[in-house]
């Protein structure tokens, strides 16, 4: 299960890479579409950052338990 939580942080980063390029692309075409994706970079960055702070609590929980 730590695997698939570490492979979901880096998804949230796929996506705020992939919108931080949409918003670099279409700033000057269509500045109004770009605001979602200016809202997705930052949900995304913000969801990385959570699930590594969840994750290497769940990790540090399992591995007090053990000892």
């Amino acid at each position: 299960m730590i695997k698939i939580l570490k492979y979901t942080e880096y998804l949230y980063l796929v996506v705020a890479i992939f919108s931080i390029y949409r918003i670099v692309t279409d700033w000057n075409v269509n500045r109004e579409g770009t605001y979602l994706f200016m809202f997705f970079a930052v949900v995304s960055i913000g969801m990385f950052f959570f699930r590594r702070n969840y994750r290497k609590k769940f990790e540090q929980r399992k591995k007090d338990n053990q000892l």
